[in-house]
């Protein structure tokens, strides 16, 4: 599971961002990272979309073949760039290669509105991996006519026909994901984890016939295949070598191979080994398997997230997106933030959950803090800031899971710049010194909770089935709501003063409840076109979790709807029955999920998760009009540039930071193209 954005972190993390130079038009040359001036986090701004930078802390501290290891894992993961961008939308491979080559060989007049608006149109395209806009899931409109593409391409002599190029300009394909009530959600997705014709009561059919060997161990069935109709037979085409994806997928295991060989240790060593074989096969026994060594792989300097893991992006939440992350200890952070998982029975023992959904062993939680030095796929440009994984309720039982919080991301967050925003949608001179005080503690501090002891906690009652199985198109949104209220009821709450975690548990959590409030009725709205509904999976859990408290909270006024000046406010009057409130509904949410309940889930999510109040939406939008700060962000990566002897004997790694958001990207698709426009 990855966690995107929580509390008022969506405020600190993609709202507090000033506009930066913009420097599309340089060449796409590189800037070595020099310490000794300020670093510059931002790149540029377009449309709704922010580029940051990040630096890599402690890299020269690492030894030569830690180094080794980082870049050759970094590799790995680009190397499967394009898969993300294929498992998108089937024609995304093939528009940007149109659209690159307009824009590096075009020579006519680029002072135009017209070009000015395809710059932006691809910018966007490059930052959602595709035609899709990256969190609503909508097909991005180009602001240029078709007309006006077709000049492009015949001036520079490229091909972008049929289909490929009216879907830019039509209404086919309009939703990536569609989470819908009461309609075909695989039919009316343009994802391509699936072939055409093929519905909902398709997949139900084609793996509810599949029994996994242990029922005790479910398989990942679905994972890692496409699932198309060839003479009206159900067929998976699976990513591996010889397969689907396999060009890309034999120069990933390539990378990875040499990264086994600098493993830092021998259980590394031998959990990279198997990713290796799993990617050879596609066999989910062997992914299993590697997921229960990756999660025993705990020593070591270095740690990786790398192949198709997420899923989001299925509307029924079976088909894993391609991602990866690669990870540097920050070993001072980690160990202050290790008491939570040294902790993680207590945090369970304690939870206001059903005695009979509580864990009783709650084994191997570990929560690191890491800086990342490369991302690819799913967690780029747009990141995560905080992940858990494995995802398999078993092997989360079982072995236990890693917790990490991507420390660097953060920090290139808190320090691109700031808006007013905050002091516009807060309710009175507390809640902004509170949060000034107190926010970066609680954002900080709700990542950890939600990823090491949220995603950790509960279990599903015996013979209850996946939640992909029983929860369908509503499990993702379900299990990171569930996951924040863990981390909500924990964030006011004594023992984290105990734990010698913060000096005032009140004043952190109430920072903490302020935040989520406002974020949740409020600030989130400013990512949606004015009638629209949630479609987001972590915008839906914000909403639904902050929804449900207000309304049964308000026989005892605990949140109170204020209107001052014609502006909405929403004030927590009483943070005390806040949390039980946030303590009852996790209690429920748990129950659905280990009782399997879709009514009770579908109730919730559609009653309090999914619809806008109207007026509210029009006027966060009208207050949001003075900001100029885009409401995404995103990040280019720094570039490891390995610099060799004459033997060909890597002899040093250095760290650059690309210039421009299009020279890394232009570079990427030079690099890292290993797939056909086809697949």
């Amino acid at each position: 599971m990855k966690l995107k954005s929580v509390l008022s972190f969506a405020l600190a993390a993609t709202f507090l961002l000033s506009c930066g130079n913009d420097k599309s038009e340089k060449k796409t040359d590189r800037v070595k990272e020099n310490q000794s001036t300020a670093f510059n986090y931002n790149v540029e701004q377009f449309a709704d979309i922010k580029i940051l930078r990040y630096q890599i802390p402690g890299w020269e501290q690492l030894t030569l073949k830690e180094q080794k290891l980082v870049y050759y894992l970094t590799q790995a993961g680009l190397a499967g760039r394009d898969i993300m961008w294929d498992q998108n939308y089937r024609h995304n491979l093939k528009i940007r290669k149109a659209l690159e080559h307009v824009y590096a060989n075009f020579k006519g007049d680029k002072s135009t509105d017209d070009w000015k608006a395809f710059e932006t149109y691809l910018k966007r395209v490059w930052f959602s991996n595709g035609i899709h806009h990256h969190y609503s899931n909508d097909k991005l409109k180009p602001e240029f006519s078709s007309d006006y593409l077709k000049d492009l391409l015949a001036e520079t002599s490229a091909t972008l026909e049929g289909e490929a190029f009216d879907v830019i300009f039509n209404d086919a394909d309009s939703k990536k994901v569609n989470q819908a009530k009461g309609v075909d959600n695989v039919a009316l997705s343009a994802v391509n984890f699936y072939g055409p014709n093929v519905t909902n009561k398709d997949v139900e059919t084609f793996y509810g016939k599949m029994k996994s060997p242990d029922p005790k161990k479910p398989l990942s069935y679905g994972l890692n295949s496409q699932l198309v109709k060839e003479n009206g037979e159900l067929k998976e085409r699976v990513y591996k070598s010889g397969g689907l994806y396999g060009s890309a997928i034999d120069e990933i295991v390539k990378w990875l191979e040499l990264a086994k060989g600098v493993a830092e240790n021998e259980a590394q060593g031998n959990a990279l080994g198997l990713l290796i074989d799993y990617y050879k096969t596609g066999d989910l026994q062997t992914w299993d398997d590697y997921n229960v060594a990756w999660t025993a792989a705990t020593e070591g300097n270095i740690d990786y997230i790398n192949s198709f893991i997420e899923v989001y992006n299925d509307p029924l939440g079976y088909r894993g997106s391609y991602e990866s992350i690669v990870q540097i200890n920050d070993f001072d952070m980690s160990q202050k933030m290790k008491v939570l998982s040294d902790n993680a029975q207590w945090f369970e023992d304690n939870a206001p959950l059903m005695d009979t959904h509580k864990k009783k062993n709650v084994v191997g939680v570990t929560y690191k803090v890491v800086n990342v030095a490369g991302e690819a796929g799913d967690a780029s440009p747009s990141t995560p800031i905080g992940v858990n994984l494995p995802n398999a309720n078993w092997i989360r039982a079982a072995v236990g899971s890693k917790s990490v919080s991507l420390g660097n991301i953060i920090h290139a967050y808190n320090n691109a710049g700031s808006t007013g925003r905050l002091k516009e949608f807060v309710h009175d001179d507390e809640e902004l010194k509170l949060e000034e005080a107190h926010g970066q503690l609680a954002d900080k501090l709700h990542t950890a909770l939600h990823e090491v002891i949220g995603h950790a906690s509960g279990q599903l009652n015996p013979g209850v089935g996946e939640t992909k199985e029983t929860l369908k198109n509503y499990a993702s949104t379900l299990e990171e709501g569930r996951a924040d209220l863990v981390g909500l009821y924990y964030l006011y709450h004594p023992k984290l003063q105990e734990l010698g975690l913060v000096k005032d548990w009140k004043a952190v959590g109430k920072a903490a409840y302020d935040g989520y409030i406002r974020n949740g009725l409020m600030t989130q709205l400013i990512r949606l076109n004015l009638g629209d509904d949630v479609e987001e999976a972590h915008m839906r859990n914000r909403q639904y979790v902050s929804a449900w408290a207000y309304e049964k909270g308000k026989a005892d006024n605990v949140i109170e709807k204020v209107n001052r000046d014609g502006k909405t406010y929403f004030n927590i009057n009483d943070y005390d029955k806040l949390h039980d409130l946030f303590g009852q509904l996790l209690r429920e949410t748990q129950r659905i999920k280990s009782e399997g309940d879709y009514a009770a889930v579908e109730a919730l999510v559609e009653d309090y998760g999914v619809k806008v109040d109207q007026t509210i939406h029009a006027e966060v939008l009208e207050r949001n009009k003075q900001f100029t700060s885009a409401p995404y962000s995103g990040f280019v990566n720094p570039v490891l540039v390995a610099e060799k002897n004459e033997a060909g004997e890597i002899t040093s790694i250095k760290v650059t930071q690309p210039e421009t958001f299009p020279g890394q990207m232009l570079e990427y698709s030079k690099n890292y193209s290993f797939l056909p426009e086809v697949n």
